[in-house]
C-alpha cells in the first residue's frame, strides 16, 4: 500500500459516518457490510478533553468517538500527567475514572491507575477499584520498571480478578534514551516470564522501535500488542500480524495523544484478511474483557 492509499484510509476513518465505512485499497472490505455495524472497542484512552467535570468531559470524547465508530473505550487514568506518581496522586486520577463510568458505564470500561513504587497502595487501589468497584483492568505507566519484583503481587491479583493489564512500553528512537522508569517491551517478556497464563498487553509495543518491539514479545504468548500510540506509519499491522497472529493483536488509539481515526485506519488499510481486521478492532479485546466482564455480571 502507498502513501496516498493509506492516507485516503485513514480520511474514511475520519470524515464517514460511524467511520469503519471501508478500506480505500481491499475489496473485502469495501464491499463487506459487516465492518460498518462492528462497533470498535479501544483498549487505550485518555479523556483530556474539554469540560467542567470528568463526566462532562467524557460525553465530549463520546461524541468524536461516535463520529468514527468506537463503540467502547477503555480509559486509562486522569491529567495532570506524572511520571512517578504518588498515591495520593494516582488515587485522585482513578477517582476521576469512577466518576465517569458513574454516568459513562454503557461506553467506557475503568482501568485502575497504580505505581507499583508503593506496592501496599496500589494492591489497596486495585481492592477498592477493581475488587469492590467497577473498574476490570489496571494501567502502569512510567513509575516502575515492569521487571522488577514489586509487579508480582499486583499480577498475581489482577489474575485472581480476571483484570486485564495495560503496561506502557516504549523503546525511544535517535539517542533520546527513555525516561527513568519507562518499561520497554523486553522487560514487560521478562515480567509474563514470571507469571505464565496471565494476559498482558504491552502498550504502544515499543512505541518509536515497534519492530524490536513486535520480536521482543514474539515468543510470549500471553502478550498482546497494542497499536496504540506510535506514528501511523505503514507495516506495523501487517508484522504484528504475521509475528505474533491476528489473536494477538489489539486496537488502541491512545487518545488524544493519537487521533481515533488515525489509528483505526492503519487497520482499515492494512494488507490483512477482513476477519483479522474484526479480531484487531473488538474481537480480541472482548475476549480478553469477558471473565472480567462476567465477574462484574456484566454481558460482554
Amino acid at each position: 500500500m502507498n502513501r496516498r492509499t493509506f492516507l485516503h484510509a485513514g480520511a474514511l476513518a475520519a470524515t464517514a459516518p460511524l467511520a469503519l465505512r471501508g478500506a480505500a485499497n481491499s475489496a473485502d472490505v469495501s464491499g463487506d457490510d459487516s465492518l460498518r455495524r462492528l462497533g470498535i472497542w479501544d483498549v487505550h484512552c485518555h479523556v483530556t478533553t474539554q469540560g467542567p467535570t470528568p463526566s462532562a468531559r467524557m460525553e465530549a470524547l463520546v461524541r468524536i468517538a461516535d463520529r468514527v465508530g468506537v463503540e467502547r473505550l477503555c480509559i486509562n487514568m486522569s491529567p495532570p500527567w506524572n511520571y512517578e506518581p504518588t498515591p495520593e496522586q494516582f488515587r485522585k486520577s482513578n477517582d476521576d475514572v469512577l466518576a465517569i463510568l458513574k454516568d459513562w458505564s454503557s461506553r467506557a470500561f475503568g482501568f485502575v491507575y497504580l505505581n507499583p513504587k508503593y506496592p501496599k497502595e496500589s494492591l489497596a487501589e486495585l481492592e477498592r477499584c477493581v475488587a469492590d468497584g467497577p473498574m476490570i483492568g489496571i494501567k502502569l505507566w512510567v513509575g516502575w520498571h515492569c521487571n522488577k519484583p514489586e509487579l508480582d503481587p499486583i499480577v498475581r491479583r489482577a489474575a485472581e480478578l480476571d483484570a486485564l493489564i495495560l503496561q506502557h512500553t516504549w523503546i525511544k528512537q535517535r539517542g533520546k534514551g527513555n525516561l527513568p522508569e519507562e518499561s520497554t517491551p523486553m522487560e514487560l517478556a521478562e515480567l509474563s516470564a514470571r507469571h505464565p497464563g496471565v494476559p498482558l498487553v504491552c502498550g504502544h509495543t515499543g512505541g518509536g522501535d515497534w519492530a524490536l518491539g513486535i520480536r521482543a514479545i514474539r515468543a510470549c504468548p500471553d502478550v498482546y500488542a497494542d497499536l496504540g500510540g506510535g506514528d501511523p506509519v505503514y507495516g506495523e499491522v501487517e508484522m504484528a500480524v504475521r509475528e505474533l497472529g491476528a489473536s494477538r493483536v489489539l486496537y488502541g488509539s491512545d487518545v488524544a495523544g493519537r487521533s481515533f481515526a488515525s489509528q483505526i485506519g492503519r487497520v482499515l488499510g492494512a494488507d490483512i484478511s477482513l476477519a483479522d481486521k474484526k479480531l484487531i478492532l473488538r474481537g480480541n479485546l472482548q475476549r480478553l474483557l469477558t471473565p472480567a466482564l462476567r465477574r462484574k455480571g456484566i454481558t460482554p
